[in-house]
This record gives structure tokens, sequence and C-alpha cells, in this order.
């Protein structure tokens, strides 16, 4: 995902691939106000507004809301730095997406887009209103700038736009995107995703009269052409957008009942225990929650008892993704280069006992690169999915044909005295021996050692278990915990031996794959594929991915690739909770029902004036 698109639910539907014949594109390839690729649009051209949204939403009021870490850059294009949270308010896309639909896209600065059915190409025709907070339109010469500067100064975006090789002013309001294969069903979506800079700012001078340049970071208030402007900064402190009354797209059928709030704020935190002090005090109104036992023990304080703090958990951010999260290895790193390695690591992982001990049973184990849909492999495979795997068998483990994936399994002491026996086995498999209390290679003496990662103290009493198991066997491992830029800049140049991380993943996987898994992307310092993994099955299984001709083969080609993964022990998986907890200081009003895929704050909520008087309205006004 690219970094800008970490705000509030202003996320784009994450990288898309079509499954059968996308619905809203005609043969003739005629102009078409959205697509889907899982069926058609559910709201005609012709729309008033979003469905899940209150068209007579008040505007007013301020909302606050954290960010870990801090802050050194406000230019989304080149990865450097720790970017601000909420640069999606500023910055736009070609289109946008639907929170109660999944895979579909209508215009945003692009009104229209129609691409060939071969998908050799794609043309976008930008909305006549479109405009830049200055009142200068936003143009093709826009579009197609922004596009040549991202893949030249951002490596993962390059990789991310590696197919399109082209793009050019085609009319007065026209950009044609031109690509080097055909049949990849998923690139015009992903060209719609494609963020849109202001030629002429970034190309002038600045109050210093100072020439700009996009390559570099900055914390000059950028030009944007979105709902709100940054009013003010401290830097690597505190931000505060301000809503801009006469956007340009605020009476478009897609903006109506949206963008309610006059001020958003984010705050800094050093880290999650700051954080949550803060929230106490009323420094900020909403709260995600990532700790079970303080979601469990700690809502206690008098605001929460009297209702000033509501508590939720709502379902509706993960009804369309799946994800893995666990301890991923560095396979660039010798060590980890055998599996029987990795899997040891696995089975020195006691689940059950942290379940029982400090998750208060709130999570389950993840077994799957998809858990949670749809697209997540079980049992053996079967049908489409068995024939997929057939075409690749010499490129794949034997073990996929013949047994089921499945994580060790403990929670008492017999269970993980045996599990421990097993990775024992597999370390000496390996080429690993006991010397003593240290498992070490005998051709070196050196005991076999690495450090995990942190990005902050969050995990570090998982990974403390972990690391008392492993020194059962023998293995010392060292847990590291950082602050996020320091976390951020390890992983972006590799410089870690394991690391606690993951990927979320659509219903309609794609693209995003090779950026994942795939070997092009495994020497990409700025790639997703932190574990550095390459291979030739992984490879072909994410073309048939890619390149699937329906939604069957789609399914069946993702679980296919989700099995192969899970057989070469790339991750140690760790767990996850299908329900986001929210903790909220009671300020504000939401439409009812909420969109079927998001919760939808702060985009489409507002503020209730008579709430906020009744408890007080904290530091935000």
């Amino acid at each position: 995902m690219p970094p800008w698109m970490t705000t509030p639910r202003l996320t784009l539907s994450a990288l898309l691939v079509v499954a059968g014949l996308t619905a809203g594109h005609a043969a003739d390839s005629e102009w078409e106000h959205a697509t889907s690729l899982l069926g058609e649009p559910k709201y005609p051209a012709d729309f008033p507004h979003f469905d899940y949204v209150n068209p007579d939403a008040p505007k007013g009021g301020v909302v606050r809301l954290p960010q870990t870490g801090g802050f050194d850059n406000l230019n989304p294009i080149p990865a450097k730095g720790n970017l601000a949270s909420g640069l999606g308010l500023v910055f736009e896309t070609l289109m946008t997406s639907s929170l109660d639909e999944t895979s579909t896209m209508y215009g945003l600065i692009a009104e229209a887009m129609k691409y060939p059915d071969d998908y050799s190409s794609v043309t976008f025709r930008l909305r006549p209103e479109a405009r830049w907070h200055d009142g200068e339109p936003v143009t093709p010469e826009d579009v197609v700038w922004s596009f040549e500067k991202l893949v030249e100064l951002n490596a993962t975006q390059k990789f991310y736009y590696q197919h399109v090789t082209n793009a050019e002013v085609t009319g007065e309001r026209e950009v044609t995107f031109t690509f080097d294969e055909t049949g990849n069903r998923e690139l015009p979506h992903i060209v719609g995703q494609l963020l849109i800079m202001p030629k002429h700012w970034w190309e002038g001078v600045d109050d210093d009269g100072q020439e700009r340049n996009i390559a570099n970071s900055s914390l000059e208030l950028p030009l944007g052409s979105g709902p709100y402007r940054i009013e003010r900064i401290a830097a690597g402190k505190t931000i505060v957008y301000r809503r801009v009354d006469d956007y340009w797209a605020k009476d478009l059928p897609i903006a109506i009942g949206k963008d309610n709030f006059d001020e958003i704020r984010y705050e800094s935190f050093l880290d999650e225990t700051v954080s949550f002090e803060a929230f106490k005090a009323d420094t900020y109104d909403w709260r995600s929650e990532n700790q079970a036992k303080r979601w469990a023990t700690a809502y206690d304080f008098p605001a929460a008892e009297r209702g000033d703090v509501v508590l939720e958990e709502f379902e509706n951010t993960y009804r369309d993704n799946g994800v893995l999260v666990g301890f991923i290895p560095n396979l660039r790193r010798p060590i980890f280069q055998d599996a029987r390695v990795r899997r040891a690591i696995n089975y020195a992982f006691d689940f059950e006992t942290l379940k029982r001990t400090i998750f208060f049973g709130q999570y389950d184990r993840v077994d799957s690169y998809f858990y949670g849909i749809e697209l997540a492999s079980s049992g053996l495979p079967q049908g489409l999915e068995l024939e997929i795997l057939e075409s690749v068998r010499d490129k794949v483990p034997p073990d996929v044909f013949t047994t089921p994936y499945v994580n060790p399994v403990a929670g008492d002491a017999e269970k993980i005295r045996e599990n421990l026996r097993i990775a024992l086995g597999l370390l000496r498999e390996a080429g690993y021996e006991l010397d003593g209390r240290r498992l070490v290679d005998p051709k070196t003496g050196e005991q076999l050692s690495f450090e995990i990662l942190l990005n902050g103290p969050t995990i570090e009493v998982v990974a403390l278990s972990l690391q008392d198991n492993l020194r059962k066997i023998g293995v010392e491992a060292k847990v590291r915990s950082v602050d996020t830029p320091q976390y951020v800049n390890r992983v972006r140049s590799r410089d870690f031996d394991m690391i606690y991380i993951g990927w979320a993943q659509s219903l309609s996987p794609g693209n995003e794959q090779f950026d994942f898994f795939g070997s092009r992307s495994a020497d990409n310092e700025s790639s997703r594929n932190y574990a550095g993994i390459a291979d030739p099955g992984v490879d072909a299984l994410i073309e048939r991915v890619v390149f699937a001709d329906d939604r069957e083969e789609l399914v069946a080609a993702t679980r296919a690739l989700d099995r192969v993964l899970l057989a070469n022990h790339f991750v140690v998986p760790s767990y996850t909770l299908r329900k986001s907890r929210v903790a909220r200081w009671d300020r504000f009003s939401r439409p009812d029902p909420l969109p079927e895929y998001s919760v939808g704050f702060p985009t489409i909520w507002w503020w209730n004036a008579e709430r906020a008087a009744a408890i007080g309205e904290g530091d935000s006004q």
C-alpha cells in the first residue's frame, strides 16, 4: 500500500485484481463512471450519494487522533523519513472506492475511464472542475508528471507500476497509460490509485525563494486538491488539517455526507503506554486498542465508567481482507536459508499459553497468508487447485500434496517439551549440534543466534516468550525494540535478522503479490518482500493469480499460492483478532448502519455538539 494511503479509511480498495469479465466496462470501450472487479458496481452514474452516508450531516467540530513515533516528512513521493498521518486528506487519486463494496472504484479526479478488451492501456478523463487549493486546475500534465516522478523517486512504487511503459496526454482532459503486457486486468485499477501532485507548485519556489525539489523530504505545508489542507504543524509532534470550505468536489455524489469535521488533528506519542495515558487525559478522541490485556483490564478509569468514553468492537474492516502477521526471518541471512531452521522456530512458539495467560482469550492463531477470507487454503488440494499445483510440482515442496499445513500446538508443559524436542531434531538435521547448553555449528563452534527487531515494546512479551523457549534448546534470540523511525529505516535497508510484521490481503489479490513474495522484489530494499523470498514455484503461482481468467481460477490459484508459501515456512505465524477494539470520547454521531466494510471514522461521522457540551470539549477548541 502506498504510504499516503494510511489515513482513516481514506484508503482505496487495496491492490485489486479482477475476477471474470469486469462489469461496468463495455466491450466497445465506452467511458465508464465506475468499474467493479466482482460484479456490477452498486451505484449507477446518476446516484445522489453513497447509501451509508448522512447527506445532511452537520459540518463542524474537531477530531483528535494519535500517531505513534512522530513525523519528519510531508512529501509522500520519495520513500524518505517518517510520513505524517492523514496526508490522504490533502492529496487525491484518480479514482476512489466506496465503503460498502469490494473491488469497485468510482471517479474522483477522473470522472471516467476506459480501456480496451485486452487491457493493454487505460485512459482517464479528468473532471473539468478539479482544482488545486490555489485555484489552478488539475491538468493531464499534472497526472503524467506525478506518475513519472513517482516511479523515478520511489523504488516501491516503481516496482508496483513496473508494467506501465508510458503515460501521455491524449486529449484536452485525457491521459492514457500504456502497458507492456495484455490480459492483466488489475493494471487499469492500480493506475486509478495514482496520487496526483501539482506540477506547477513543485516546480516553483518556496517562501524563501528556494526552488522546491519533489525528490526531497519536506516539512513545507504542501499544496493539494483534497477536502482538507494542512493548517499548521509542530514538527514531529502535531499536524492540524483544516476543512476546505470551497473544496472543488464537495457537491459530487462521492463526497456528499463526508468530510464533516472542520478540523482533524494528529498528536504524536513516543509509545503506546504514553499514548494510552494521553487518551485517558482527554488529549485525543479515538483509540484503536492493540493490546488484549489493556482492553480487558485498563478501561476502568472514571470517564469510561460514567460513559463519557465508549468502548465498541467492530467487525466491518475485516470483512473484505485477510491477513498474515508473525515473525519473519530474513532469508538473506545464511542461518535462515534452511527451511528446517525456520520450521523449528515455529515449534518453539507457544501461542496457546500466551492466549491463556496474557491475551485473555481474545486472539486466534493465524494459519494462512489469507487468514479469515475464502482465499485461505485448507485440507488437501483438490480440483482446480490441485491441477494448478501439479503444473509446478517440480518447483514446490512435496508436502503440499500430502500434508495440510497446521501450526504446532502447545499450551502445557508436556506439549511444549514435545515441540521443543521436534525443534531440536530439525535443527540437528540442519547440521547443528548441542555443545553443553549451546546449539552450535560444529564447523565454526558458533552458537545459533539472531536478533528479533521490534517496532516498539508492544510485542516484547510475545517475543520474550519465544526467546525463552529457544534458549531451552540452545538457541540465543536477542529481542530489541526500537522507535518507529529506526525500525522503518532498518527494515528498508534489510538490516535485520527477524522482524514482527505482516501483510493485509484483499479479496482480489494481484500484482501486489510480486511485491510481497516475488523474486524480482527480493533485492528491492523498499519492497514488502521482507523475508527475501526468491522461489520459482512461488513466482509461477503468482503469475497464475495475476492472469486468472475468472473468479474460480483466481480462488484456486490463490489457495495454491497460500499452500506453497506455508509449506516453505517463510514466516512463524502469530495471531490476530478479526475485529477492531475502539475506545472513543462520546462527542460524535455516525450513520446507522455503518458501511459493510468500514467503520468510516472520521470520514463519514460528524461532531455532536450536544454530547460534546455534556462531557466537555477537552482541548479541542
